[in-house]
């Protein structure tokens, strides 16, 4: 059966709708041929760009290559779904230094196990449809090159601080993948970029990750420092990190085209525990009993406590002198966790409190 068979063109069609009835925005159909992909990540791995992830070289090929990954893959699915809750404040958040800045995407559920849901709910309606058929489905979870695929579905370009970007929502949105072994019809790969002169996300970031356009240099990343890094953060960029405690939304705050951003409507996504809001001296003060508690559920479980502690005493460092902050810090001085207490006492020597 062709491509172009009506069985197939109905099918695809039909799985766009089923994708959108299951709460995602948008849905595209991608080719699997993605050798100028490849070749730039080869590069950026030869740069030494991907730290301490050796998870990013780890498979070989496959990443850039899914019928290797998934033998009989022949088209991925591609899928995005928005989260930005609808009025977080970020500007004014980033501006006390007082507070504590989580990654917007951080605020609510995990949105791997939402995502993955909704991607076997859309298996299961195809298979109920044609019968089974070979797919496996993705969410940032396995070596997979999601924004190239997304781009080559048509869902949008990636833009110059590395992001896929739409022209009518921004980039405030996860992506998912179903891979398949269906012959199914392709969506128009993305053709160019809508960037332009702008640079602004290249311009913003605290700790000048950006080596260049497209061209991010994880290792200064502070979504990298602060999620992914196991050990010290290097004492040059803690005071860049500034309040932010876990990952770093500035490149999509300041990036023109999020002004057409929606907010999402799944309840999944909503803040929790008021961590959109929070004190970083009153999170600093939780037990790891109340972190697991808190955070269950949670793209925070990621860094773990020792290392969520780990951050909140470099924000803590770069707030001001006050009261809550320097009564915070003194009562994590004698951590049992040399990382946590190591970081303490930076925080605590740029109080002047040795």
């Amino acid at each position: 059966m062709s491509a172009n068979t009506p069985d197939l063109v109905r099918l695809a069609q039909s799985i766009k709708d089923w994708g959108r009835e299951l709460g995602f925005q948008q849905v595209g159909i991608a080719g699997i041929e993605l050798s100028r992909h490849e070749a730039h990540l080869r590069r950026w791995l030869a740069a030494g760009y991907q730290g301490e992830m050796d998870y990013m070289a780890a498979h070989g090929d496959k990443r850039s290559r899914p019928a290797e990954l998934v033998p009989g893959t022949l088209r991925a699915i591609s899928l995005r779904m928005d989260y930005l809750p609808a009025d977080t404040r970020m500007a004014e958040r980033l501006a006390a230094p007082e507070k504590a800045y989580l990654s917007r995407y951080a605020l609510g559920r995990d949105y791997h196990k939402l995502i993955r849901k909704r991607l076997q709910h859309l298996a299961e309606r195809i298979q109920g449809e044609i019968g089974p058929f070979g797919h496996r489905a993705f969410v940032d979870s396995a070596p997979v090159l999601e924004k190239a695929l997304a781009e080559q579905a048509g869902l949008g370009w990636i833009g110059k601080n590395t992001l896929l970007l739409n022209k009518k929502a921004g980039s405030w949105f996860f992506l998912g993948e179903l891979y398949v072994d269906l012959p199914l019809p392709t969506d128009a790969p993305h053709v160019g970029e809508h960037c332009g002169r702008c640079s602004a996300c290249l311009d913003s970031c605290p700790t000048g990750a950006f080596v260049g356009p497209r061209l991010l240099d994880a290792r200064r990343c502070i979504s990298y420092l602060t999620i992914e890094l196991k050990g010290s953060i290097p004492e040059e960029l803690r005071p860049l990190v500034g309040n932010r405690v876990f990952g770093c939304d500035d490149c999509q705050l300041v990036c023109p085209w999020n002004r057409f951003a929606r907010p999402t409507r799944e309840g999944d996504f909503q803040p929790r525990h008021g961590l959109d809001n929070a004190e970083l001296a009153a999170l600093f003060l939780w037990s790891e009993a109340e972190f697991l508690a808190r955070s269950e559920g949670s793209p925070l479980r990621r860094a773990g406590y020792e290392r969520w502690l780990r951050n909140l005493a470099v924000g803590l460092g770069n707030a001001p002198s006050t009261i809550p902050v320097l009564e915070a810090l003194e009562a994590r001085r004698e951590h049992p966790s040399a990382l946590v207490r190591e970081h303490v006492l930076w925080a605590l020597r740029r109080h002047g409190r040795d």
